[in-house]
C-alpha cells in the first residue's frame, strides 16, 4: 500500500483547489446566492418566495405575492447591493422579480 503525502494543506484550500480544478464555481455561486437571499430577506419575504435562480449575472426571484413583488421592485438596487456585499463579490448585476 502506498503512503500518503502529508503536505499540510488546510482543508479550505484543498476544497477551493478542488472547486477550481473541476470548474464548480458557477454552481457554488448559485447555492451561495440562494443562501444570501434567505439570510437577508428574512421569514416574511421567504414565505412568499417560490424560486431563486442565478443565470449569468441576473438573479431571478419568483414571488407568490404581487403586492410584495411591487414593494421589492422599488428597492432593487439596494437588494442587489446587499446580496453582493453578503457574497463578498460582484455576482448579481440585475434583479428580475416575477
Amino acid at each position: 500500500m502506498a503512503k500518503r503525502k502529508n503536505t499540510g494543506l488546510p482543508l479550505s484550500e484543498a476544497l477551493q483547489a478542488f472547486i477550481k480544478e473541476n470548474r464548480l464555481q458557477k454552481g457554488m455561486d448559485k447555492v451561495d446566492v440562494k443562501a444570501a437571499w434567505t439570510a437577508l430577506m428574512g421569514n416574511g419575504v421567504n414565505n412568499y418566495t417560490t424560486a431563486v435562480e442565478l443565470r449569468n449575472d441576473t438573479l431571478f426571484v419568483s414571488l407568490s405575492s404581487s403586492v410584495l413583488r411591487e414593494e421589492l421592485s422599488h428597492g432593487k438596487s439596494k437588494i442587489i447591493q446587499m446580496i453582493n456585499e453578503e457574497l463578498g463579490k460582484e455576482l448579481v448585476k440585475k434583479l428580475v422579480l416575477r
